[in-house]
């Protein structure tokens, strides 16, 4: 049964109060590595000190040395790159919209490149909550859905499953939030 809601604000209160679990195995982090079990909840906005590429069929759509991330616990990091820093005319927007409990109201992108077009394949928030004014004006790359996403030199892996737009890189670990049976964390 799915809950209905009769406003954003009670949807908001929902899901930033509903208990959430935590796996009964989370890794344990090896030197220079951190779980994602150990990031915020409420989710925190961190700078990235590193230049960050997004690429779609082979060319890089986007590049930003200004980049932000939002980590939340069980959740890789998603990272979000400055509009400015992305490519004229590669971002078609797009009806599809979803809610965080914390940021807002999510608009989402459809993505050019010079073969394909990857539909709904970034999101951003043109009026983000407080407490993420920091994003507006910043686009998240779905990195399933990219040729390539880049921090620094490290190639990424995406989030599991379908839903959360996560970068996984080497210096994370978890379980990670999307794998089966984690719909309650």
């Amino acid at each position: 049964m799915t809950k209905t809601f009769t406003s954003l604000a009670e949807q908001r209160e929902y899901y930033r109060n509903m208990p959430r679990e935590r796996p009964a195995q989370i890794e344990t982090p090896g030197a220079g590595q951190r779980s994602v079990w150990d990031f915020p909840r409420p989710p925190r906005v961190e700078p990235v000190p590193l230049m960050v590429r997004v690429e779609l069929d082979g060319a890089a759509i986007a590049r930003s040395d200004r980049a932000l991330r939002v980590c939340e616990t069980g959740s890789p990091p998603a990272y979000y790159l400055p509009s400015a820093d992305i490519a004229p005319g590669v971002l078609i927007a797009s009806d599809r919209t979803s809610f965080c409990e914390w940021k807002g109201v999510a608009s989402y992108w459809s993505v050019r490149g010079s073969t394909r077009i990857a539909k709904d394949a970034a999101w951003s928030y043109a009026n983000p909550d407080e407490g993420f004014e920091s994003i507006r004006d910043y686009v998240a790359f779905y990195p399933q859905r990219m040729s390539g996403c880049w921090v620094g030199d490290e190639l990424v892996s995406p989030q599991p499953g379908l839903y959360y737009g996560g970068w996984v890189t080497k210096d994370l670990v978890g379980p990670f939030k999307g794998v089966p049976g984690s719909e309650r964390w």
